[in-house]
């Protein structure tokens, strides 16, 4: 895949940030009550306490204010996002023992490792991607993390209140394809979609611990 396909995944957010600014609204998520909930999950599921967290498609820094406001323990927070407006809006919050970046995850991944994080997470980010992408940022990501990457997606397997609904430009994925892929990598994968009817999906892929004697 050559880099124009790649960054084909962006322009739905450049436009948002140039209609709308560098705000709630370019981030794209339907409303500010879900993506906090989509937060929470991703939380709950991995152990951030003392450890260093990337947000790969950072925005505007929501998910370290709502690690914050949490009370979540952890080391270090470095968000990344290709877009400098959101970048810059991220780093006007001031937010305590965070650091923002410009680039693009996806074309040079090597962002990711420098930063040697225990944990990547990645909320809302493989939306606007094809599957292909998604999963290669997945698997980078995982790769980078000491010990593992958390990230969710919009679920092919959802309540029939779902259907019909007009997801543009973002795209669902088949949750079962997607858990055969993690335990690929590792077989110690969490899943849940018990939130939002089915609507979201969260995973958590851990690295497989050393062999116990």
């Amino acid at each position: 895949m050559g880099d124009h396909t790649e960054r084909e995944y962006l322009k739905p957010y450049r436009r948002a940030v140039e209609r709308f600014g560098a705000g709630f609204e370019a981030t794209l998520w339907g409303s500010r009550d879900a993506q906090t909930l989509r937060f929470d999950v991703m939380i709950d599921v991995a152990r951030f306490e003392g450890c260093v967290i990337l947000d790969a498609g950072c925005g505007q820094g929501d998910f370290a204010a709502r690690l914050l406001e949490r009370s979540v323990e952890f080391k270090r927070y470095v968000g990344v996002d290709a877009l400098k407006q959101m970048i810059d809006a991220a780093r006007v919050r001031n937010l305590p023992r965070c650091e923002f970046l410009c680039a693009d995850v996806l074309v040079n991944p090597a962002i990711v490792a420098g930063q040697q994080p225990d944990y990547v997470c990645i909320s809302g980010t493989l939306n606007t991607m094809d599957e292909s992408a998604a999963r290669r940022l997945v698997a980078s990501s995982f790769d980078a993390a000491a010990r593992g990457v958390a990230f969710n997606f919009l679920s092919s397997r959802h309540h029939r209140r779902w259907e019909g609904k007009d997801l543009t430009p973002a795209r669902r994925f088949d949750p079962l394809r997607w858990l055969d892929f993690s335990l690929s990598l590792s077989s110690r994968v969490s899943f849940t979609q018990a939130y939002l009817d089915g609507h979201d999906a969260t995973m958590l892929i851990l690295h497989d611990e050393e062999a116990v004697a």
